[in-house]
């Protein structure tokens, strides 16, 4: 009996001792985090975007600032925390990045799909992700509200949300398999349940984000593209139906909660 009760006690102060650490690394990285927010590398890329909006350039020598972000020609404040979302004149559901390069193509000439055949961090790729950031930060500590009364926003969701539990590649993952439950962990991370709305700040209400460990800025394109890649999915093309239609998934799911981006990550 004593035995048993000796064990009982080691148990549960091994329990009580695990969980003190987990405590401690997760107010370790908050830290961390706090400290990298203050001068947020993100700042230039907001600075370069907002001069690409308003510079003249490309084939026809013009500026972006007629571009229409969904809140009517030129307005980006709280533009943002409306997409992705239906746009008549392309008869699409566009997120961000997609609908400034649309913009591009038509206002300054910009060839579309030259845009989008360029990796992440070249050329007109990484003016697009300034502009997105610049953008994003237009609208920081807005609430999303993304529109669903039209039935290609309703279908978009639909899409990405099987496309979210789509389990597949050599390790039969999903974006489930990381983000389709609480108090999910990995490498001292936390995971946040995507399945429903994770609060303030968290997911898709943090992207465009600025990543420490490598020092680039990723756009929610960029992010939804290496999510495939860790699943050993094939690589998306830029600003696909695939993951447009995620964003919308994730974008509705965070309905309410307040967009932090252009936030800062490990």
């Amino acid at each position: 009996m004593k035995k048993n009760i000796f064990l009982l006690v080691t148990v549960g102060a091994i329990a009580v001792s695990a969980h003190a650490q987990k405590s401690a690394a997760v107010q370790a990285i908050e830290e961390y985090r706090a400290m990298l927010a203050d001068g947020n590398p993100a700042e230039l890329f907001e600075a370069k975007g907002e001069d690409l909006w308003k510079q003249k350039r490309g084939p026809k020598n013009a500026s972006l600032e007629q571009c229409d972000l969904g809140q009517g020609p030129g307005v980006v404040k709280a533009a943002f925390v409306t997409l992705p979302r239906f746009f008549a004149d392309t008869q699409r559901v566009q997120d961000l990045e997609s609908r400034l390069v649309t913009c591009m193509e038509n206002l300054q000439g910009f060839d579309a799909a030259e845009i989008a055949k360029t990796p992440f961090g070249k050329g007109e790729q990484k003016n697009v992700t300034a502009l997105a950031t610049w953008i994003a930060a237009e609208s920081r500590d807005m609430k999303f509200n993304l529109p669903q009364a039209h039935i290609k926003e309703q279908t978009a969701y639909e899409i990405g949300k099987r496309l979210f539990f789509q389990r597949g590649g050599p390790h039969d993952f999903s974006c489930a398999s990381c983000h389709g439950a609480d108090n999910w962990r990995i490498r001292l991370q936390d995971l946040p349940n995507l399945t429903k709305n994770p609060g303030d700040g968290v997911g898709f209400a943090a992207w465009p984000a600025y990543r420490v460990s490598n020092g680039q800025m990723w756009s929610m394109q960029l992010r939804l593209n290496d999510c495939y890649r860790q699943q050993r999915f094939p690589y998306p093309g830029f600003g696909s139906d695939a993951t447009i239609a995620l964003g919308v998934y994730l974008g509705v799911n965070s309905q309410g909660s307040k967009s932090i981006a252009p936030a800062i990550k490990r």
